[in-house]
């Protein structure tokens, strides 16, 4: 946590940090996130190693991916692919993940998924825009598995209403994991099992939150230093005066099946 540094210093701090790949390494010790209490990575680790093709979507930097198949050695799916729509990440993920044999492939994250039909008995996801239930089920062989963790609704609202004010109920409950499940289930897939949690975050300085909308671009869209300096400068002051600045994320647990023939 920064002391005695200036508004200007920290927030040239946070505008100068590389946003590729979902490490997150740099926030250590000015920002915290509790982690849900099911351990989503240690969990995709432990069905990789049991799995003969799996799929990671929207994979990111790879980072994810790479600590679960670390879990999963000495066993490793025979075929094991990723997709990634940000070539920023294309490039880092293929990096990370061709030393464990995964194939990264760019794909939009709007687009069909790019294999055949029943390729996969376990697709994995963290994080994913939307889930496109109907490509997931088509992917999947009978009987295979999807295990994704999702972010929930309103996630970190109280930081993104602090820029944006207050948001439409529509927005507040994007993201529902119920309606989830409803549209899984119209795909023609099981729910075996969903949970969800509401998790504490902290932002200790200002250059948190500077690197954290810019590496999240879809919290505040279209978000610059220059746009938002009073709020900024603002919060500066709040964090300097009261401590941290409290926010709430939202995640939730998918275990879904393609029912088997």
């Amino acid at each position: 946590m920064a002391v005695d540094r200036s508004f200007e210093d920290l927030v040239a701090e946070g505008a100068a940090a590389p946003t590729e790949g979902w490490d997150f390494s740099w926030f250590e010790g000015r920002a915290s996130e509790e982690r849900p209490s099911w351990g989503y990575a240690v969990s995709a680790g432990e069905r990789l190693a049991h799995a003969r093709a799996a799929l990671d979507i929207q994979t990111g930097g790879g980072e994810v991916l790479d600590f679960a198949l670390s879990r999963a050695e000495p066993a490793r799916p025979p075929l094991a692919a990723a997709t990634e729509g940000w070539p920023p990440n294309v490039a880092k993920a293929t990096a990370l993940l061709r030393p464990r044999g995964v194939v990264v492939v760019a794909a939009p994250d709007d687009a069909p998924l790019p294999f055949a039909d029943e390729t996969f008995d376990l697709v994995l996801s963290r994080h994913p825009v939307r889930p496109f239930w109907d490509e997931i089920a088509r992917v999947l062989r009978p009987g295979g598995t999807y295990f994704a963790q999702h972010v929930g609704p309103a996630s970190v609202f109280e930081l993104v209403e602090y820029f944006l004010g207050p948001q439409p109920e529509q927005v507040r409950t994007a993201r529902d994991p119920e309606h989830e499940r409803a549209d899984a289930e119209a795909a023609g897939l099981q729910v075996a099992g969903l949970r969800a949690q509401r998790l504490r975050m902290e932002f200790h300085d200002i250059a948190a939150v500077v690197h954290f909308l810019r590496k999240v671009v879809w919290m505040v869209p279209g978000f610059t230093v220059e746009e938002y300096e009073p709020r900024l400068r603002t919060l500066h002051e709040r964090i300097e005066r009261e401590g941290p600045f409290v926010a709430h994320s939202a995640r939730h647990l998918f275990d879904v099946r393609r029912p088997a023939r």
